[in-house]
């Protein structure tokens, strides 16, 4: 009897590195990251903005808005900006995990529970294709995801040094 070139996979379907792939593309949050980029300009501009209405009052109780506009502005471009960060922070390491699953050449699994963890080698097949999505798939929301965070942090560093000079 020859043996059979064959492998099945012995990894439950929703632990699949390329199913986990599938329903982070597809799931509502983590969808964002791979919208155009006016929509995803916009979903940033909507976090943002709401992050402001949110940290607003806070800057108002601490600085009169009347009296201290510049302050008041800057402490609520910081708590918007901090809001943003943690979001882009979510999105960012939720991406960096399906990325790193998929690039590693064994997949580690729980069949019943988290007492008994296993690791399965993927076949020469499966590490290609797995590798070939996160070049072409994941790098590219990745590289977007750090610079919208860079851009973020420079927005950040700006206010903080103007803050510093009041």
């Amino acid at each position: 009897m020859r043996e059979s070139s064959i492998q099945v996979c012995p990894v439950p379907l929703e632990q699949q590195p390329v199913n986990e792939y599938e329903e982070l593309k597809e799931s509502w949050f983590f969808r964002w990251a791979t919208l155009d980029n006016p929509l995803f300009i916009r979903k940033i501009a909507v976090i943002w903005v709401l992050g402001w209405l949110l940290t607003s009052p806070i800057a108002a109780a601490s600085f009169a808005p009347s009296k201290y506009v510049l302050p008041f502005v800057l402490f609520s471009n910081l708590g918007a900006g901090l809001i943003l960060a943690l979001i882009l922070l979510q999105l960012f390491f939720g991406w960096h995990y399906v990325s790193d699953r998929l690039k590693k050449e064994t997949i580690f699994y729980e069949e019943s529970g988290w007492y008994d963890g296993q690791t399965w080698p993927k076949p020469p097949e499966m590490l290609t294709r797995d590798r070939l999505i996160v070049s072409y798939q994941i790098n590219p929301i990745l590289g977007r995801l750090t610079r919208t965070g860079g851009l973020l942090a420079l927005f950040m560093a700006g206010d903080s040094v103007v803050w510093l000079c009041l």
